[in-house]
């Protein structure tokens, strides 16, 4: 059973599955911007006491699935979520839904992805990819990270969608069940909601640990790791913090480039202006996030390794809270309808 279905490659594998199989159904104004703006995709979270891969608990982007679950929402479309408890279960559903034509999203882990380079392959569940069809024996998968379609055995896919640890898939699957007309009224309303919750996520959140005040909260910790865990654990920290916001994800730098790219086309479709200067400003942090890292980099291979290095680090960090406490405290005061 192979269904028609269109393969999109993107930067972020949750916006590449909801742009898929949106357009899929019909929607073709969907692009990944789009989506990542209207599902409120951009945040900023340092976990204190959970850690990932040994390592700190960083996020650059909302909680796995919301970006779906909130553009959908906000576009009147009717979505199916399902999780299992046994491989043989998720596999008969994912087969009846594909059987009834459906191309469907999965959450996977992405250690055991075969068609995954090595250097990519480490143990992170959120991971999305669109299981469209199957022949003798293999599913046809369109991973919106690569280039091309790929396909797995159903051992292989079954490993991935019931991968354990952190964030475990649990088999679960979601798809688009009924999508209705989209007027243009209801999409500057996706666009405006998505927009205000956005600046409450990172502005308005109570504590230190989440928003803006989050990176000055990483900050603090950077300029400490040196003496507190030694010249090697806190390189590696680093390196683990490069890797949550260039690798997992695109991470940091790489998702504050398509949040500028999506308030462009929200000044087209608001018939405002201002956005655009809001566009360039958060695009600016974007190239401040991916300097940031370069530095971090610099010391996880041991080039720069003295405390006034991870002092400068730090610094940077702080000029980026202040970059995007300034931007998103802009775009708050905008009158958007």
């Amino acid at each position: 059973m192979i269904n028609e279905f269109k393969h999109i490659q993107s930067a972020h594998c949750e916006n590449g599955v909801t742009t898929s199989l949106f357009q899929h159904h019909g929607v073709d104004f969907m692009n990944e911007p789009l989506a990542f703006g209207i599902g409120s995709g951009l945040f900023y979270i340092h976990i204190p006491f959970m850690q990932v891969n040994g390592g700190p608990a960083l996020s650059f982007r909302t909680m796995p699935g919301a970006i779906f679950q909130r553009t959908a929402k906000a576009l009147n479309v009717k979505i199916k979520r399902k999780k299992f408890r046994s491989e043989e279960a998720a596999d008969d559903y994912l087969r009846k839904i594909i059987d009834e034509g459906k191309p469907v999203g999965c959450q996977v882990g992405v250690f055991h992805l075969p068609y995954f380079p090595k250097e990519y392959r480490f143990h992170f569940n959120a991971h999305n990819l669109i299981v469209y069809g199957y022949e003798n024996g293999e599913y046809l998968v369109s991973d919106p990270v690569m280039e091309g379609v790929n396909r797995l055995t159903a051992e292989e896919l079954n490993k991935v969608r019931f991968a354990k640890g952190a964030l475990a898939p649990s088999g679960h699957i979601y798809y688009p069940e009924s999508i209705g007309e989209v007027s243009d009224e209801l999409l500057r309303k996706a666009v405006v909601t998505g927009i205000k919750r956005n600046v409450r996520d990172m502005l308005k959140i109570p504590g230190s640990i989440a928003g803006v005040s989050g990176i000055k909260y990483t900050a603090g910790k950077v300029r400490k790791w040196r003496d507190k865990l030694g010249v090697r654990k806190a390189g590696l920290y680093l390196g683990q913090v490069v890797r949550m916001q260039e690798e997992i994800g695109t991470g940091g730098g790489g998702f504050r480039f398509i949040y500028g790219a999506f308030l462009e086309q929200a000044a087209d479709i608001l018939k405002n202006d201002q956005l655009i200067g809001i566009s360039e400003d958060i695009t600016a942090a974007g190239d401040m996030w991916r300097n940031t890292a370069v530095q971090m980099a610099g010391i996880y291979k041991g080039r720069i390794t003295e405390q006034k290095d991870f002092d400068q680090t730090a610094d940077m960090m702080l000029e980026i809270y202040a970059k995007e406490k300034e931007t998103f405290t802009k775009l708050s005061k905008i009158k958007l309808k």
